[in-house]
């Protein structure tokens, strides 16, 4: 199976730059989407025959939300985590499949002054607590923009940015948190070098100089990992300023 997942940063702006005819072209098994800053019915649009459209969207309108195209029918769909504290933001859908949970994840930004990242660092952890609470049913694939640079080797100046939203001690510690709980993430697992990057500031030419940081991730449960057959960023995609990610996976 072909999983993508990319933050489109609205979806009906990147329909208007050709959203489909990408779709189209990597023809995924599922497509799970970030930041759409939209309703449901906010989106005139006929998907593509074989995709279903699953919504998790914020209450506030043009904020947040994922969705998940799928090919494979799920069993359950599930919008959010449980908790009300996290849940008005659109930010988690999971879709349960025959073999796995599939987690469409936007975690929150910590915002320029940081104040979000005491919220952040609650977040982390509940959701955290959330993913095993699914892995002891079934293995979970979970895919999205989290919003932090792992390591130094994710971000172009890891140095410059010690101390900013998205590469402080506090957010890499709870992404290392989900590998400490048994999660792979994908694309370390073929690729070891850097310079591959997710995002790039819209500003200064980033993207054309390749100043980016990886922040948009695949993570899967260690027991998939014998099903993993290849990981990969696809930064020549446009309409938006994060590119797509993916996984091909036997699950």
């Amino acid at each position: 199976m072909k999983l993508i997942s990319w933050n489109v940063n609205g979806l009906r702006a990147a329909l208007k730059k050709d959203f489909l005819g990408y779709l189209a072209e990597e023809a995924p098994d599922i497509l799970c989407v970030q930041e759409t800053k939209a309703m449901e019915e906010d989106v005139e649009v006929l998907w593509p025959a074989g995709y279903r459209a699953y919504w998790n969207s914020a209450e506030k309108r043009g904020y947040s939300g994922t969705c998940v195209l799928t090919r494979p029918v799920p069993l359950k769909v599930t919008r959010g985590i449980g908790k009300p504290e996290h849940d008005r933001e659109g930010r988690v859908l999971t879709l349960e499949f025959g073999g796995y949970h599939l987690v469409d994840v936007y975690v929150p930004n910590s915002q320029r002054e940081l104040t979000r990242l005491e919220y952040r660092q609650v977040w982390d952890r509940d959701f955290l607590g959330y993913l095993k609470g699914l892995e002891r049913t079934k293995p979970v694939v979970m895919c999205g923009d989290f919003n932090v640079a792992h390591r130094e080797i994710d971000l172009t100046h890891p140095k410059a940015n010690a101390r900013n939203h998205g590469f402080t001690a506090e957010e890499r510690a709870g992404f290392q948190a989900f590998m400490d709980a048994g999660f792979i993430d994908t694309f370390r697992e073929f690729e070891k070098g850097g310079g591959h990057y997710t995002w790039w500031s819209p500003m200064n030419r980033a993207r054309e100089r390749n100043v980016g940081w990886r922040i948009d991730y695949f993570l899967v449960s260690g027991s998939l990992r014998p099903g993993l057959k290849g990981a990969f960023i696809r930064p020549e995609i446009m309409g938006s300023d994060h590119c797509p990610v993916g996984v091909e996976i036997e699950v």
